[in-house]
């Protein structure tokens, strides 16, 4: 699995995806800079980190999405690479519509950082091969723009469509409005494009990734994508 983490002006979950990455598959992790025109050759999985690009100067992720390396990453998504935004990921790709909808500010306007739960809704992404239907499982959350909006014809036929993958949940697995830590719409955490090959996720799978962090279900994030490259898809 050749993994390429995108490096930007302000990004500070960079090195936390490549030592999550380099961790679980044993195999060194390539780091892009904003400014190079192409990815490495024979890249699977590109991954934009959480943090601050361009100091959110702008709109969260505005700035990001108009950075030379993204007309590559659209390339690589466009021919059926994978693409994993994570926080300040997922807000770039949906300005640079890769994704669908928008990331608003939490329905506290305050930044929340704390553990949360989630729920599995597809297992037949190559994100999510390696969960259980309905799965509750725990990543970290650290954002304040993390209110995933689309008006509402649009989020009926997103959900139509099959492309919400992660919900906030309580531990029991519910999903009333109520648990969401952000009041994003319809508790949605996390949504594929329609190919399924790009997911935008706001909590971070890198960081339950290992005990001394507090947990490992992201490391079934990264076996699922090992499964499905693996696999020959």
């Amino acid at each position: 699995m050749n993994v390429s983490v995108v490096v930007f002006p302000g990004s500070n979950c960079d090195q936390d995806a490549v030592r999550a990455l380099a961790s679980f598959s044993g195999r060194p992790v390539a780091q892009v800079w904003h400014g190079d025109p192409a990815l490495p050759a024979a890249t699977d999985l590109v991954i934009l980190p959480g943090g601050f690009s361009y100091g959110d100067y702008l709109r969260t992720g505005a700035m990001a999405a108009r950075s030379p390396i993204m007309e590559a990453v659209r390339r690589h998504a466009y021919e059926g690479g994978l693409v994993l935004g994570i926080c300040n990921g997922f807000q770039i790709l949906t300005e640079a519509r890769l994704l669908p909808g928008a990331l608003l500010p939490n329905k506290t306007l305050t930044f929340v950082c704390k553990p949360c739960t989630l729920r599995v809704e597809r297992t037949d992404t190559p994100f999510t091969g390696a969960f259980r239907s309905n799965q509750v499982v725990q990543f970290p959350i650290a954002h304040h723009e993390g209110l995933f909006y689309l008006p509402e014809e649009e989020l009926d036929e997103l959900e139509r469509r099959g492309q919400v993958v992660f919900r906030y949940a309580s531990p029991e697995g519910s999903v009333a409005p109520e648990v969401s830590p952000n009041g994003s719409l319809r508790n949605i955490a996390g949504i594929v494009n329609e190919r399924g090959n790009v997911l935008g996720l706001m909590p971070h799978p890198e960081r339950a990734s290992d005990p001394v962090l507090g947990g490992r279900d992201g490391l079934l994030v990264w076996q699922s994508v090992a499964g499905w490259i693996e696999g020959g898809h």
